[in-house]
């Protein structure tokens, strides 16, 4: 609808990106309240992308959550690996 009025990519693209980040605002909120949790933890290759990671971290403010970001450990196959060759490690070491 929005290519058939014309409507621009960018705006069409940055609707997506908040819309998407509104989605997951709202779910994680809902989530934590359900399960007593006040720790959201963000990761994963999607939030690389500034726009989303964000929009969601604008939601989440103020809501009373504790929001953890990646900061040292990459938020894409970097973090899976390194928690991969960690949780390797602990094994080998219990053996």
């Amino acid at each position: 609808q929005d290519l058939a009025a014309g409507t621009g990519i960018a705006q069409i693209s940055a609707r997506f990106h908040q819309g998407l980040a509104a989605a997951i605002s709202a779910m994680a909120i809902k989530l934590a309240g359900e399960q007593g949790l006040r720790r959201v933890v963000l990761s994963g290759g999607v939030f690389q992308n500034r726009l989303l990671l964000e929009g969601v971290c604008e939601r989440l403010d103020g809501q009373g959550l504790d929001l953890w970001i990646p900061e040292k450990v990459p938020a894409n196959d970097g973090g899976l690996s390194l928690g991969q060759a960690a949780i390797a490690a602990a094994r080998w070491l219990q053996d």
